[in-house]
């Protein structure tokens, strides 16, 4: 065994070595020397007389001697390849000493002298001894994957093969063979004390396999890996695959192979089955950058407009699981090896179902979906399943159960988050405090040796991603392909100037006075032709030297080039004018300020244009320095409708901001409020009393007159009996009020259904209309319903479907067109029943806007058509705020008994909390009734209606008939000329 020193890499069949040292095939070092001196002082005194050391003909194979530029000396080579050019003929050479190519005119090519060709070669062929690569096949009609032989390596083990030399410290290499002048060797490596041969490691890790000849028995072999290249996998079956070795040594250094097809190929045979069920063509631009590290354990942060799909985590996550091996210094015990932290229950659950469909074709990891409540029992009481490896939860549930499981932490791994961004707003101190009880728990010796990484991703920079790069992740690799928030990320300076569209010349000339302090690379980015053109005469004319490009232009790409690249001084600077199609073809990465002269097209585009400033951007966002890179973008009031948008990314930048800027975004907001009047009322407005994205929902946030202060509804203060009949969540339902002395809808429920014995009755309906109204025969009953949407072209067919909404009962449904009846006009008189009940003055734990289902389903089973008495809050329109609300029962005594409050029931659960803050939001909404223009002259109409005898007498009746349960319950009337919204309290 020799020691060898690399000097070039093809691949693991392929690559040159020097021997270090004395030996038979090692060149000695002092004559070696002593040789090349001479050799140069030959060649170079001979220049004189070229042509008696210029060969006569050329041949491929044929050595020689050539001077390298690079190396500057005279140096040994054998023609590879000879091309013919215009007037000389070019020789690609090999350097026998060096094992480098270079390219050589004929007429430089001098003969080898046979003094000099004495000592052998110092540059030594060699390949691995009986290593040889392999590659997955997937055979989709015999529904098998296995692994084959391979003809060429994959640039992937070539990667791999390349890392683990540039990690050793020292290299040796055993001569098996020699073929052809090729030495076939056992190469071992020795990294951080640790002897490793290189053969076994690649087979180890499925990158090669060993060629089985029988008559050689010294020849180290793998047998689990020759057995995996022999056994076909259904794919409908777990894949049983080698594990992946994980040495601790190498664990540290970043090896990550950014080959995707290898990655791909390894996720596939693992996930092969349920990929292909999938339709999975592939990674996408995110992934392809993703996998790769995570699948090797590296710590990642991943931004990105995907951020928010779990699949760039899952697939390679899933792939560093199976890896047995990895984990076997991990104490003995039960534990998950991985924690998905998710930004509440709904993402948990669809994490965990993706979870349980890609490891179907894995090891099992029976992963667990945990979601806590505040109830301490609940946490105490949760088992962890023996063979558990993956929880997902959220930080919330995960914090109250560390306080009952405080083992939790004992085998973990992986700590993976998912939407980092939301995690950071919502729960950051939970977050933080996660991880310092995760960099606790594998800062202790007997983690030494285990695997220790941090997944985050999301779809936007937070300003906390700083200190998680900096404090618990260890050499990050940091993937953001969203170019607005890699510029976020190196703290590139964002200026927005407000200004007409007219004044936009003006404003830009303004920039360019200013002197810059060091060589300043400009861009003016325009929308159209005629722009640039006109921004360039503009510059010209006001002697600011700058070069325009565009499609049409005269001036070519390399002229524009060549102006952006040469030398400029101090203070001066380089202009160039273009539009956003010319982007591409320039490759610009070096400008320090862009300016947005017209406003991009789409936030692509706004990324795009950023990007020519990339080689400036900070290489982290925690370097407190000022900042290489400007963006200066130019807003007038052609652009109004992007003045949101705008203002979300500064304060997302955490920017400075004009004052003129809140104003017109103020101005902005409001306007498009106007437009929403005829939405309906935001749903999270009414149930929480506040919308959290109020800037990008579709919804109204604001009340309408025509729509929310109707007399719908009976204003009647006090208890009301209610009768849920379509549960949406566990506080928002639809259903009947009940009027115990005369129940209007009883009685017609009971005439309906007497008509339609008669068969006679049943006309079903021809041609179906929007809006209209029917009967439709359910569960032994005839319902009201009327019809909300009609397929095009769907009434000429005979079974079309069409949504219709049981104007009784509130809940919607698709049905077809022949199942609803002819409803006689006397049927149609008495208005829907529907309203729709609130439990107010309760919300969600942990900052949720969603329901868990299991509240939802509780209440559903306590409530649905059971009579209710609820005490009325609030009105609006066909809506009632009601709490209490709960059901009752006669005791012995004659006397009513509380069975249950449903939000005292829900609050119960720990999955529910006080929302004091509920109800006074609504009221003050009620105080500040916004009305559209061309409704104000309602207004005085409005008033006086309110103040007419008949209301007044309906007023006071009301107040009369209230019996003592209702005594210390008092109606106000706001304070307002659209005083129709009721209030009680």
């Amino acid at each position: 065994m020799v020691e060898v020193l690399i000097l070039e890499i093809e691949d693991p069949g392929c690559f040159w070595v020097t021997v270090k040292g004395c030996g038979p095939y090692a060149a000695n070092e002092i004559e070696y020397k002593n040789m090349i001196a001479e050799m140069n002082q030959f060649y170079n005194k001979s220049c004189r007389d070229m042509d008696e050391i210029k060969p006569l003909t050329l041949e491929e194979g044929q050595t020689c001697v050539v001077f390298s530029k690079e190396l500057k000396c005279w140096c040994r080579a054998v023609i590879k390849s000879i091309m013919s050019c215009t007037d000389y003929y070019l020789a690609e050479c090999f350097l026998v000493d060096y094992a480098k190519y270079i390219s050589v005119k004929s007429k430089d090519i001098r003969i080898a002298v046979d003094a000099f060709m004495q000592i052998p070669y110092r540059a030594k062929q060699c390949g691995l001894y009986r290593t040889k690569p392999v590659t997955l096949h997937i055979d989709f009609c015999e529904d098998t994957a296995k692994i084959i032989p391979a003809r060429r390596w994959d640039c992937a083990a070539t990667q791999y093969f390349q890392s683990l030399l540039k990690a050793t410290t020292e290299i040796k290499a055993q001569l098996c063979a020699i073929e052809d002048n090729k030495f076939d060797v056992l190469l071992y490596v020795t990294i951080k004390n640790e002897k490793v041969c290189v053969n076994d490691d690649l087979v180890s890790k499925s990158f090669a396999h060993f060629e089985e000849i029988k008559e050689i028995t010294e020849c180290p072999a793998n047998e689990e890996s020759q057995r995996s290249l022999n056994v076909e996998y259904p794919l409908g079956l777990k894949i049983a695959h080698p594990p992946l070795p994980f040495r601790p040594v190498l664990f540290q250094e970043k090896m990550c192979i950014y080959n995707v097809s290898f990655i791909f190929n390894w996720i596939y045979w693992i996930l092969g089955l349920e990929l292909i069920r999938k339709n999975f063509l592939g990674p996408n631009f995110t992934e392809s950058y993703c996998w790769p590290p995570i699948a090797r354990g590296c710590d990642v942060l991943a931004i990105s407009h995907q951020g928010n799909d779990p699949l760039l985590y899952i697939p390679p996550v899933l792939t560093f699981l199976q890896s047995e091996s990895c984990y076997k210094y991990l104490p003995n015990r039960s534990g998950p090896l991985a924690l998905i932290l998710c930004p509440g229950w709904k993402k948990a659950q669809l994490v965990f179902e993706l979870l349980k469909t890609y490891s179907r074709c894995s090891r099992p990891l029976h992963p667990m979906l945990i979601i806590v409540g505040e109830k301490k029992e609940e946490a105490r009481d949760i088992k962890i399943h023996r063979g558990c490896e993956v929880i997902v939860t959220t930080p919330y549930s995960l914090l109250r159960l560390f306080e009952h499981h405080s083992l939790l932490f004992l085998r973990l791994c992986h700590l993976i988050f998912d939407e980092i961004e939301v995690l950071f707003s919502e729960a950051s101190e939970q977050v933080f405090t996660l991880l310092d009880c995760y960099r606790k728990a594998i800062t202790i010796e007997e983690r030494l040796y285990s695997p220790h990484q941090i997944v985050a991703v999301g779809t936007c920079w937070n300003k906390h991603l700083a200190h998680l790069l900096k404090e618990f992740m260890k050499d990050p690799y940091v993937v953001i392909t969203a170019m607005e928030e890699a510029s976020i990320y190196g703290n590139v300076q964002q200026v927005v100037q407000l200004c007409l569209n007219n004044e936009r010349i003006a404003v830009l000339l303004r920039i360019l006075d200013l002197t810059p302090n060091h060589v300043e690379k400009m861009l003016i980015f325009t929308s159209t032709r005629n722009e640039a053109e006109m921004v360039h005469q503009v510059t010209v004319y006001n002697s600011v030297y700058s070069v325009k490009i565009h499609k049409e232009s005269e001036f070519n790409f390399e002229n524009a080039l060549q102006h952006w690249t040469k030398k400029c001084t101090s203070g001066s600077r380089v202009v160039l004018v273009l539009t956003d199609d010319c982007m591409q073809s320039l490759g610009i990465t070096d400008a320090t300020c862009v300016i947005h002269f017209s406003f991009p097209s789409s936030p692509r585009i706004f990324g795009w244009r950023l990007q020519n400033m990339s080689d400036n951007f900070d290489n982290g966002a925690w370097v407190d320095q000022e900042s290489k890179a400007r963006s200066i973008l130019l807003l007038t009031e052609n652009d109004a409708c992007h003045a949101l948008g705008v203002l979300r990314y500064l304060e997302h930048a955490e920017t400075e901001i004009p004052r003129e800027l809140h104003d017109f975004t103020a101005r902005v907001l409001e306007a498009e409020e106007e437009k929403k009047f005829a939405r309906p009322l935001c749903t999270y407005l009414k149930t929480l009393g506040i919308c959290k994205n109020r800037r990008v929902c579709a919804d109204r946030h604001h009340i309408n007159v025509q729509t929310d202060m109707t007399d719908k509804i009976i204003a009647t203060p006090g208890c009301v009996t209610i009768l849920p009949l379509h549960i949406i969540n566990a506080t928002n339902y639809f259903g009947r009020i009940i009027d115990k002395q005369k129940d209007q809808y009883a009685i017609l429920a009971e005439e309906i259904n007497d008509y339609f014995k008669n068969p006679g009755n049943k006309v079903c309906v021809e041609r179906v209309e929007r809006l209209a109204l029917y009967a439709l025969y359910e569960e032994a009953l005839f319902h009201r319903v009327q019809v909300v949407e009609v397929s095009p072209n769907k009434e000429e067919k005979l079974f079309s479907n069409v949504t219709i909404k049981y104007v009784d009962e509130g809940r919607i449904s698709q049905v077809e067109s022949h199942q609803l009846l002819q409803l006689p006009a006397r049927f149609q008189c008495l208005p829907p029943q529907a309203v729709e009940f609130i439990v107010c003055s309760v919300k969600p734990i942990d900052n949720e806007i969603e329901w868990n289902p299991r509240v939802t389903s509780h209440i559903y089973h306590k409530i649905k058509g059971n009579p209710h008495e609820a005490k009325v809050v609030l009105t609006l329109g066909n809506t009632i705020w009601v709490d209490p609300m709960v059901i009752t029962r006669l005791s012995n005594l004659k006397t009513s008994v509380n069975e249950y409050n449903v939000r005292s029931e829900i609050l119960s659960m720990g999955l529910g909390t006080d929302n004091p803050e509920h109800i006074e939001q609504l009221q003050k909404l009620c105080r500040h009734v916004k009305v559209p223009a061309h409704e104000k002259n309602l207004g005085a109409l409005l008033k006086k209606e309110m103040t007419s005898p008949q209301n007044m007498c309906n007023l006071q009746n009301i107040q009369e008939n209230s019996n003592e349960s209702r005594s210390s319950s008092k109606m106000t009337m706001e304070n307002h000329p659209y005083g129709k919204c009721v209030l009680f309290y």
